[in-house]
């Protein structure tokens, strides 16, 4: 158990090492602090180019932050399998009697910690709405919603407000609403309202 405990901070170390290395080389910084929450739904926003996530996994490693993300469960196979999980990958059986929603509800209710990341908009490409998946896991696992953020405009990322969802969703986006600028984005033309399809 010792032995485990030590390989795991040697990892953290090296990962914040790299990750310091990267930032400091591409001339971003990370602001602030890591979330107070041990439990919690990450939004990864804006997400407009393919670096959006080498940027994010940096940040969050920087503010040793151990990030996790859903994928189908066929990527996470031989021979990827160990590297996906490493990476905070955690696999979702889409042909499964649950869906993603309450998978990851179980995932949370089984975890002291996790940090589980969403794209909220789904895609590169510009869309009329977010997708709802984030704000409806966050609710079924009784966590918060916390704003991640890259700002291209200010090579500057790190993790905003915590987001307690009511149900009210309106009132809840409001206040991620506030925090969200297509300034931010990479490529701000392809950055859409930030608002769910329950919303229109």
């Amino acid at each position: 158990m010792e032995d485990a405990r030590e390989s795991h901070l040697v990892s953290n170390r090296l990962t914040r090492w790299a990750a310091q290395r990267f930032l400091r080389f591409t001339g971003w910084k990370s602001e602030g602090n890591g979330p107070a929450a041990r439990k919690f739904v990450l939004i990864a926003a804006p997400h407009t180019t393919n670096w959006d996530l080498i940027y994010m996994l940096a940040i969050a490693w920087d503010l040793d932050v151990d990030i996790s993300w859903m994928g189908k469960h066929t990527i996470f196979r031989w021979p990827f399998g160990g590297l996906m999980k490493y990476l905070g990958g955690i696999p979702v059986r889409r042909n499964a009697r649950k869906n993603a929603v309450e998978q990851m509800t179980a995932v949370f209710a089984n975890r002291s910690t996790l940090a589980l990341t969403v794209p909220a908009e789904g895609t590169r490409s510009y869309v009329p709405h977010w997708k709802s998946g984030f704000y409806h896991i966050a609710r079924a696992a009784n966590v918060p919603i916390v704003l991640g953020f890259l700002d291209y405009s200010r090579k500057l990322g790190g993790f905003g407000p915590e987001v307690i969802p009511t149900g009210n969703v309106s009132e809840d986006m409001d206040e991620i609403r506030a925090f969200y600028t297509a300034s931010m984005a990479k490529y701000p033309e392809a950055f859409g309202d930030v608002r769910l399809k329950e919303e229109m």
